[in-house]
């Protein structure tokens, strides 16, 4: 009889425990299944719209398919540092003998610019040597301010300086001169005001 009791408690708790092992199951595979469905789901409403999104540019364009607000002039190369100096000569020598440059210019006067122009090449550019003209020399006061001289601008080619300074000139950036006067080199040139470039006093050449 005891046998029997025990038969039949063992029987019966290894029902209990298939019948749970069914149920959990069940409900994991119908968990399971869910999960796929959802997900194909979801992987179905992402495929569809590939696409089918539309990117419109904000940006209008010219004919020639450059923003509108795109310069229609080019910024060249750096055509030359200018050096403002109390005494041309010294300078001239300094470059020359010390520096061993091997072209330096003579001094050549630019009344229309109130300067004396020494040119040093140095290969793919060169330095500007700048002394006074006369008392009312552009120069005059920087070298008042600055009694062993200085770097004083920076001249960079344009391949179009007219149009270069109405395209900057609209962009609320000043000009020293209402047209481009020739150069010391020959060309047309225009100064920025330097309050506008970043303290920088900007010479801007035509290229060619």
């Amino acid at each position: 009889m005891s046998f029997l009791r025990k038969f039949s408690s063992d029987f019966i708790s290894g029902t209990r425990r298939i019948s749970t092992c069914k149920f959990f199951s069940r409900n994991f595979t119908a968990a399971t299944a869910t999960g796929v469905n959802i997900m194909a789901s979801s992987l179905s409403l992402s495929s569809s719209n590939i696409g089918k999104r539309n990117f419109t540019s904000t940006t209008k364009n010219n004919d020639d398919g450059l923003p509108k607000d795109h310069p229609v002039w080019k910024l060249g190369r750096l055509n030359h540092i200018a050096i403002a100096v109390p005494d041309l000569e010294k300078s001239s020598k300094f470059w020359r003998e010390v520096m061993g440059a091997e072209s330096v210019s003579e001094i050549k006067p630019q009344p229309d610019h109130g300067v004396y122009t020494v040119f040093v090449s140095l290969g793919n550019t060169k330095i500007e040597l700048l002394g006074e003209y006369n008392d009312r020399s552009p120069i005059h006061n920087f070298l008042y301010k600055n009694k062993s001289g200085g770097i004083h601008h920076v001249c960079i080619e344009v391949d179009d300086v007219n149009v270069a300074v109405k395209d900057l000139v609209s962009k609320n950036v000043r000009s020293l001169d209402p047209e481009p006067k020739i150069g010391a080199h020959g060309k047309p040139v225009v100064f920025l005001h330097p309050k506008d470039c970043g303290g920088v006093l900007v010479e801007l050449q035509q290229q060619n």
